[in-house]
């Protein structure tokens, strides 16, 4: 062996030995304390759960001293059991913090993951960890908050204010922890994470992406980290946590971290447990609260504003538009009606027997333009005395965009587009573009933008004089969730500075002129999120339909009406 290569191999040792005897010092409040009333440990009480099918699993329950069944109780989760949970000594540390009052009267959950058993006993189950923990989307925060927590509330009184709720894991269980949140901040508001593994196993590489994308959540995070962690095929842990530390930061999350030289095992968080509680239990039982980001270069968000009801009872709500006069329309297409709420918030019938009309949209002549596909054909009503017209027979159509000169329909059935005058021309501009829904153009109207529901892209299209269409390319590269087949793309929405909102699964999309996601706004309400628009007197309020209900929402944002003609866009930032 060269002396070089027997260097090489000394030095790897020496430094995987030094690694490996990285110590930290043990915490006043892990040992146990004269005076301090201990809690109990309860269980294992095996659990069969429906959201993991066929899986059992073990939890246990710590009770503290001071629980009464007559005061609601904090709750904590922890992921990987008992044996975790001993190894961090939670059961000690919350004895005595529970004892100091620094965090409140807390019951503990500590889970197993869950494994399917095998029929044959020389067989191996089904290992669950790695489904369960590392995945990103609802599954296990449906599975923790409609199944676990029942199952333990039946027998203690457990607070259901978010604010009592804590959750904490190691490795795949932390990013599990996060998740819950993450997916469900109604229900968790605190997450302690150890060596978290926001890599590329189950997709949670993109955590620190969507963070920087949606708007911020009620959620205060702790994390722990090594820069001895694993550097393995799915990416560096301790590069994956220090992104996540950089983009709680960027979208005015609080969050707080204890870094070190240690590696991917518990001895540095057993360490720092009892501090890192302190921290996520500080000014109880004030809120959890974001605090001030870095400034957004989509900057449309404005504090204290979110969604608001504005009706709701209806079958399936479509096409949003607002008139000129201030009067909201909207569809709701199995009802057959087009709704009119006026400006003074009056809700009223606008229109029946629509034949099922679904996108609408005021033309340059003040009609509303109606998708009136039962029929096969485009309609506009007048605003005053809903008298219906025919524009366009014998066409299939969904949503629409109106021009000076005409307009542009999607086709989803056919797969296809049209273009239309207002005289009652129709032509096919493009005849295999897969399941197109929304429509835009460009602020300029060079360019016609169109959703796809079926796919990830939106697609863009180049406008000629004759309104053809040509110089086709993938326009918007939208998000879609982890348990989606599709990103649900449906109707779109355009403010003055040339920004387009498209309402898919995840929320409303905002992409940049150049169809870059730069936020993402939650969904309002269950239900499909199928289209938006701007209105309100000053245009800054976004409406959506969602499922049976419109919500609105105030932006630092104005919305354009493309049938008054073509404005010069600013240009974009590159």
């Amino acid at each position: 062996m060269s002396y070089q290569k027997s260097l090489l191999l000394v030095l790897m040792l020496w430094t995987a030995q030094a690694h490996a005897q990285v110590e930290f010092p043990v915490h006043p409040d892990s040992i146990r304390q004269d005076g301090v009333p201990a809690g109990e440990v309860l269980g294992p009480f095996e659990m069969r759960c429906e959201t993991f099918p066929g899986t059992v699993r073990n939890y246990w329950v710590y009770v503290p001293e001071q629980y009464s069944p007559r005061s609601p109780a904090a709750t904590c989760v922890c992921q990987d059991g008992l044996g975790l949970a001993n190894g961090w000594k939670l059961p000690i540390v919350f004895d005595n913090l529970i004892h100091k009052k620094v965090m409140p009267v807390t019951i503990g959950i500590f889970v197993s993951p869950g494994i399917v058993p095998p029929r044959n006993p020389e067989s191996q189950p089904r290992f669950n960890r790695s489904f369960e923990y590392d995945s990103m989307g609802p599954r296990y925060a449906k599975f923790v908050v409609d199944e676990l927590l029942p199952a333990v509330s039946a027998k203690y009184n457990l607070s259901s204010n978010p604010n009592d709720r804590l959750i904490m894991g190691i490795s795949s269980g932390a990013i599990a922890a996060f998740g819950v949140a993450w997916e469900r901040p109604d229900q968790f508001r605190r997450v302690f994470s150890s060596v978290g593994t926001f890599v590329s196993l189950r997709g949670g590489n993109e955590y620190p992406t969507l963070i920087r994308k949606y708007e911020p959540r009620p959620i205060r995070v702790f994390l722990e980290d090594g820069s001895n962690d694993n550097n393995l095929y799915a990416g560096g842990w301790w590069e994956a946590n220090l992104d996540m530390l950089a983009s709680l930061k960027f979208a005015g999350y609080e969050v707080n971290h204890a870094w070190s030289e240690g590696g991917h095992n518990r001895k540095h968080s057993t360490s720092i447990m009892p501090d890192a509680l302190r921290w996520l239990w500080k000014d109880y039982p004030k809120q959890v609260a974001n605090v001030a980001g870095n400034k957004r270069r989509t900057d449309v968000l404005i504090p204290g504003e979110n969604w608001e009801l504005v009706s709701d009872g209806h079958k399936f709500t479509e096409g949003p538009v607002f008139a000129d006069n201030g009067d909201l329309f909207f569809s709701d297409i199995p009802s057959n009606k087009i709704i009119r709420v006026t400006a003074d918030g009056e809700e009223l019938v606008f229109a029946s027997e629509t034949a099922g009309a679904n996108g609408l949209m005021i033309g340059p002549d003040g009609k509303l333009y109606a998708c009136a596909n039962g029929s096969k054909q485009i309609v506009k009503y007048d605003i005053r005395t809903a008298q219906k017209t025919i524009v366009v027979n014998d066409i299939n159509s969904n949503d629409l965009v109106l021009l000076p000169s005409g307009g542009y329909v999607t086709d989803p059935t056919n797969d296809k587009i049209w273009h239309f005058t207002y005289d009652g021309k129709k032509t096919e501009v493009v005849s295999d573009i897969r399941f197109p829904n929304g429509i835009h153009t460009s602020l300029d109207q060079e360019f016609l933008l169109v959703t796809g529901t079926r796919g990830r892209f939106n697609t863009g299209f180049q406008i000629n004089t004759d309104g053809t269409l040509s110089n086709r390319q993938q326009y918007g590269h939208l998000h879609r969730g982890d348990l989606d087949d599709d990103t649900g793309a449906d109707g779109v929405t355009m403010d003055t500075i040339g920004r387009l909102y498209v309402t898919t699964r995840m929320g409303v999309q905002i992409l940049d002129q150049l169809g870059r996601v730069h936020l993402i706004l939650d969904k309002p309400g269950e239900g499909w999120l199928s289209n938006a628009t701007f209105g309100g007197p000053d245009k800054n309020w976004l409406f959506v339909t969602c499922g049976q209900s419109v919500y609105k929402r105030k932006l630092k944002a104005t919305g354009v009406n493309t049938a008054n003609g073509p404005v010069k866009p600013p240009r974009p930032n590159l």
